[in-house]
């Protein structure tokens, strides 16, 4: 039935299933780990075809993850390269596939105070291949959670400060301020050119550091204490969030090429708004250092 031509054929860009769930084993260095994966796998539609065979994306899932149980897989970016690869091999009518993965994973990290603890992040990694392309395109990235403080208000508070206080005459150096605080969602993709590996660690290592602070799932009382400091100390914006990213990128990775494509996105769950703040840019490394 899917072969049968219709009247209103229109080629469609991606058609396929999302939200397969399945456990994936991922060699790491020294070690092995599953990741539990949800996959969502595409092929385009031409026009004289009715329907998409779906049941030929769960075989190619299966395929892929079942051989890492014997041969675990590099990366998530390998897993849906190879998945990507079968989709043109099991649609023979489509002349493009692609395949997003994400993961939850976990790092140890030790705070500023020596509390060492497991935190959660999450893995993106996706391929588009393209039929009679020598390379499938490939992507990594992650989506990190930390914390931010408000610049805005905290200056608003410190100038309502001194015109209350007047015998202050200014704010002491090196002393925060109060301000509001936000939970803060920061996602980076970045594409993966031949020849260039990437490592999500140091992804996450980039994000966390562009934020006003990182947060943590277990935290005594002096600690937190310690943590709002810190963050009052180094205050942001969604939009210092999204371009520190970037700054950090063009100097943790200079000997990219120019049309890397990247994308950066922060939103800042708000606590004075019932609304969130939101930032992005998606670019090139070569835009980048035009800038």
């Amino acid at each position: 039935m899917q072969s049968e031509r219709v009247a209103n054929g229109f080629r469609l860009n991606k058609v396929g299933v999302t939200g397969v769930m399945k456990p994936v084993q991922v060699r790491r260095p020294n070690r092995e780990v599953t990741l539990t994966t949800t996959l969502d796998v595409f092929v385009d539609l031409p026009q004289d075809q009715k329907g998409s065979h779906l049941s030929r994306n769960l075989e190619a899932i299966n395929d892929v993850v079942d051989r890492s149980v014997r041969e675990p897989v590099g990366s998530l970016e390998e897993l849906t390269e190879t998945i990507a690869r079968s989709l043109l091999k099991r649609h023979e009518y489509a002349t493009t596939s692609e395949v997003w993965a994400s993961s939850d994973y976990f790092l140890e990290r030790t705070s500023p105070w020596g509390r060492t603890s497991l935190e959660a992040y999450r893995l993106v990694a996706r391929a588009n291949a393209r039929r009679g392309a020598p390379e499938v395109e490939r992507s990594v990235g992650v989506e990190v959670i930390g914390m931010t403080a408000c610049p805005c208000a905290m200056e608003t508070v410190r100038d309502d400060v001194l015109k209350q206080h007047p015998e202050l005459g200014e704010w002491p150096a090196g002393i925060p301020i109060i301000t509001h605080n936000q939970r803060n969602r920061s996602t980076l993709v970045l594409q993966e050119p031949s020849g260039h590996e990437i490592e999500a660690d140091e992804l996450i290592d980039i994000v966390e550091d562009s934020l006003s602070a990182p947060t943590y799932g277990l935290l005594k009382r002096p600690d937190e204490g310690r943590l709002v400091e810190m963050a009052h100390r180094n205050p942001k914006f969604v939009e210092d969030v999204v371009r520190d990213i970037l700054d950090r990128l063009l100097k943790r990775y200079p000997k990219m090429p120019d049309a890397t494509w990247v994308r950066v996105r922060s939103e800042a769950e708000e606590s004075i708004h019932k609304h969130n703040a939101f930032a992005e840019r998606s670019t090139t490394f070569g835009e980048l250092r035009a800038a």
